[in-house]
């Protein structure tokens, strides 16, 4: 350090990178060896020791969990793991007992797909990944309690995954309590008699196969031969949520089909309004909450029977949801989903009459040859394409369903634009008030019929207006009525004469809760001969992922829609199949050779890390009630404060909520939601640069001239965006750590702005963070010398306003994490004492703030404390306090104008009338002179703010 400060003719103890260094590894060393930042539990290995004392006061600190990439941190990353370790380390100076630690999301298909591309082993590139990511992160000084740290790969935490799944297995939600109980529960009313099977047949009279499937039509995951979505290009299928507005995959931009095929579902419908209700409770940024409002889609409405002769002569029902059964009068048409079940009992036999309009036809002679055809065009289509597609096609059925509300006969039209997932896959059509209805009766011929006073000569009428041509001769009259009266009195109307009842629906489908992929956690699964599901028991966990050379899964045209899914695991067969004794003595059973999708260790982490060590149970209950119990009846529970990106708002927090609550029912927590506080960090953006071909260039080796960009001698055009490996302008934190240390990277973090908003990274401002510090360090170490440069003094009135002025305020910022001001007032205060005191500084006035510097700069204030001559840490020695006198100020200073113009300053007590401020505003000479021979017209006084004399 000296030999370096020596060689650049700088002092000796002139706080740089080398002595930032030195001193950022001695303490962390210290933190450690000392295990500072561990956080005791009320119970087990983690409680403290004989004699130490359990604070009350406690906080839960999480930060979103992390995947960690084989490209490393960039400087955006650490963003809000240094803002949660700033918020940590605040709270524990008042005295609270702090969990925080941070843990790798590490199975899924991120880490899996990079393998495949480097030709290694997933565990291989993913532990060496881990490594690297804490590695950097360790730089940082992150004030995490390592024993805690988890990664979703490690077999003692995917062994309470798979735990996890097979409690909501072998669960089953009750409608009348509105929660989660035990299959063995259920399966004693159905035996009873107390409750009848799904579909109303009496449990006692079915077969041992049928009383299996009667079981399975309960459980909260269940087998389903259903439309999901196949990404050839992923060798996988996805959940809804995975699949992007325009029809790809969010991994990698594949395209996505729609297929059917047998896949493990989560019945997280059945959560549908407890997940929207309870969002009532959480202490959540609005946009989130709006965000899952939106995707379970909640809507009020009615389902409405049209009748239809079927192909076999019968008459067949079609139910309908709408939101809107005032507008039945318009229903012109009906529209079914093409793949939906119910459409093959309403095609009609033989060939098409010959007055049907051949644009009905798709071209063909009878309605079985044109839905053949149409659904064999279809199938490539996603369900975004399906649904915003503006050319709307469709097949008739050669069939007529009966309106209820008028009689008249409507025709049944095979469209894609209806989603056999949505609702009942079938819809009556009112083109005067709808789009896409309108769109279609426009492509097809068909009526349109207003039943709303609007104009529909160009497009549908969308808006609100008073009824017409709504009324029957069976009592149904809504002429002149409004939107809300008529939806009421239509809907009981069709209750009384038993065409349609009241109901709620969701937009929200089942988890989709499998991945042929080979990177993942095992389904604690498996299959006798006949293919029935057997859940294993506990003591048979964890299965553990075989070792392969081959898990790369099979190749597919990504374009492909016919592709089936091939796991990596079935070829795996020593693996796959099993002889055990599940009971009935030993017997060949086939394992599952999907996995679980990378959302399942994320779903429940919160809770491993309260107990990491406990082999006997996910989490000892009273170590979760201390940690994330409910703190009063009204109280949820959850983590105290959660931090992530809002990209987050849908999948994890959605699949979480709907674990956590499970395992609430179930009586295995005590808190009902696992988030009490959420809060959004912004992004670190950052320019980057495209050349001729619109390829990115790598931002580093950019230069400016004159206000032109070149690359290689290339000019290249500058672009902003979110920082990463893909735009090609990361910047390592080892880089920016390595020229200026971690506490200055923490601070000009901290301090570029609201930790909510996006902000610009620029390398070239890290120096003012670095100038601050050094300002810090100058200010009691002498930089000659290495001596402390204070003395022992009273502080002036001007010293303890100043002082107390920023303790109140750091106080309140580091509560509400706007850390950004924090690091401003804290820049104030130290430029003041800098200017006040050119000699030795009062060792009154920097201790305080020394303690204030530690939550954001924390190695910098160890080393400045401990030279101070304190023995203990600063991490746990108490934030100071401050006195309200000193926040009130004696006098204030107010500009004085004269008929508008500021022509002085002056000071009166803070309580002085508006007399007295006059008078001390004419008293003083400047002033005066532009008064003097003049008439005083007005005084007007803005108390605190200004004085304004008007003269003539």
């Amino acid at each position: 350090m000296t030999e370096a400060n020596q060689a650049n003719n700088q002092p000796s103890h002139r706080y740089g990178a080398p002595l930032a260094g030195e001193i950022e590894k001695k303490w962390r060393d210290f933190w450690a060896e000392n295990g500072t930042f561990h956080a005791p539990n009320p119970v087990g290995d983690l409680a403290p020791g004989a004699g130490e004392h359990l604070p009350e006061d406690k906080l839960f600190v999480q930060d979103m969990f992390p995947y960690p990439s084989g490209a490393g941190l960039h400087v955006g990353h650490p963003l809000g793991y240094i803002a949660t370790d700033v918020y940590a380390r605040y709270n524990r100076m008042l005295g609270k007992n702090v969990l925080h630690t941070l843990g790798y999301d590490a199975f899924g298909l991120p880490a899996e797909q990079y393998a495949i591309q480097t030709g290694t082993h997933p565990r291989t590139t993913t532990m060496a990944n881990i490594e690297n990511m804490r590695r950097q992160l360790d730089q940082l000084g992150l004030g995490h309690d390592e024993r805690r740290a988890v990664a979703t790969t490690d077999t003692e935490f995917y062994r309470w995954t798979q735990w996890i799944f097979l409690k909501i297995y072998n669960s089953w939600f009750d409608p009348d309590q509105q929660k989660a109980r035990p299959i063995a529960e259920l399966i004693d009313e159905l035996e009873s008699g107390a409750r009848r099977t799904a579909d109303g047949r009496t449990y006692s009279e079915l077969s041992d196969a049928e009383k299996r499937a009667a079981v399975d039509d309960f459980r909260l995951v269940y087998l389903s031969n259903s439309m999901v979505n196949w990404c050839p290009g992923l060798g996988t299928v996805l959940a809804n949520e995975e699949v992007t507005a325009e029809g790809r995959s969010e991994r990698g931009n594949f395209r996505v089909f729609r297929k059917k095929l047998s896949q493990w579902m989560m019945r997280i419908t059945a959560y549908a309004d407890r997940l929207v209700d309870d969002l009532e409770k959480l202490d959540w940024p609005e946009k989130v909450k709006t965000m899952q409002r939106n995707w379970i889609g909640r809507s009020q409405g009615a389902e409405v029977t049209f009748r239809a002769p079927g192909a076999d002569g019968t008459e067949v029902p079609i139910t309908v949801f709408t939101t809107r059964a005032d507008t039945l009068f318009g229903a012109t048409f009906m529209a079914v989903a093409p793949e939906a079940e119910l459409i093959d009992q309403l095609v009609a036999e033989g060939e098409y009459a010959a007055d049907v309009d051949k644009r009905w036809t798709y071209g063909a002679s009878s309605p079985r040859e044109a839905l053949a055809a149409y659904r064999r065009d279809i199938a490539a289509k996603s369900d975004v394409e399906r649904q915003e597609n503006k050319d709307k096609t469709g097949v008739f059925l050669g069939t007529y369903a009966t309106n209820p509300v008028n009689g008249a006969k409507v025709p049944i039209f095979a469209a894609d634009y209806v989603l056999a997932g949505y609702g009942t896959g079938a819809l009556m059509a009112v083109p005067a008030h709808d789009e896409r209805d309108y769109e279609f009766a426009r492509a097809f011929g068909l009526e349109i019929i207003p039943v709303l006073d609007g104009d529909v000569s160009e497009q549908a009428f969308i808006g609100d207006a008073e009824h017409i041509n709504s009324a029957n001769d069976a009592g149904l009259n809504l002429n002149g009525l409004g939107k809300q009266e008529a939806i009421e009195a239509t809907v009981d109307w069709l209750v009384v004469e038993g065409h349609g009842t009241g109901k709620v629906q969701y937009k929200l489908r089942d988890w989709l809760f499998a991945r042929q992929r080979y990177w993942g956690e095992p389904f604690p699964i498996v299959y006798d001969a006949e293919g029935h599901p057997h859940s294993l028991p506990e003591d048979m966990l964890p299965v553990e992922l075989p070792e392969v050379e081959d898990y790369a899964p099979a190749a597919f045209d990504p374009e492909d829609a016919t592709s089936e899914p091939q796991p990596p695991l079935a070829k795996v067969t020593d693996w796959v199949e099993v002889e055990l004794d599940l009971g009935d003595g030993p017997q060949t059973y086939y394992r599952d050779t999907n996995v679980m999708p990378q959302w399942a260790g994320s779903s429940w982490y919160q809770l491993r890390y309260i107990d990491p060590t406990n082999k006997d149970a996910l989490v000892d209950i009273e170590n979760e009630r201390y940690w994330t119990g409910p703190q009063s009846e009204e109280d949820c529970g959850g983590v105290d404060l959660y931090v992530g990106g809002v990209e987050h708002a849908v999948l994890h927090l959605l699949y979480s909520r709907f674990w956590h609550k499970v395992l609430y029912d179930l009586g295995y927590v005590t808190s009902s939601e696992p988030y009490r506080r959420l809060y959004n960090q912004g992004y670190i953006q950052a320019y980057a640069y495209t050349d001729s071909r619109g390829v990115y260039v790598p931002a580093a080796e950019v230069e400016e001239r004159d206000g032109t960009f070149y690359y290689q001698g290339e000019e290249v055009t500058q672009e902003y965006g979110k920082m990463g490996k893909s735009l090609k302008n990361a910047v390592a934190p080892d880089d920016i750590v390595r020229d200026f240390g971690a506490d200055t990277l923490r601070v000009y973090e901290m301090s570029m702005g609201p930790l909510d908003t996006s902000r610009p990274w620029a390398t070239k401002d890290v120096v003012g963070a670095h100038r601050f510090l050094q300002r810090l360090w100058r200010l009691i170490i002498d930089e000659e010398t290495g001596e402390v440069y204070t003395r022992d003094a009273e502080l002036t009135d001007d010293d303890n306003k100043a002082l107390h002025r920023t303790i109140a305020g750091v106080r309140e910022d580091y509560a509400h994490l706007r850390d950004n001001t924090v690091v401003a007032k804290l820049i104030e205060y130290v430029n003041y004492l800098t200017k006040t005191y050119p000699g030795e500084v009062p060792l009154a006035a920097v201790e305080p703030l020394v303690i204030m510097v530690a939550p954001v700069a924390p190695h910098i204030a160890e080393e400045l404390w401990s030279r101070l001559g304190h023995d203990e840490t600063i991490t746990f020695v108490s934030f100071p306090t401050f006195e309200e006198k000193w926040l009130v100020d004696d006098e204030i200073t107010l500009p004085v104008q004269v008929n508008g113009k500021v022509r002085g300053r002056v000071t009166v007590p803070a309580d002085a009338d508006q007399d007295a401020v006059v008078d001390a505003a004419l008293a003083d000479s400047k002033i005066a002179s532009h008064v003097e021979g003049k008439d005083l017209v007005k005084k007007i006084v803005v108390p605190g703010r200004m004085v304004n004399l008007v003269v003539k």
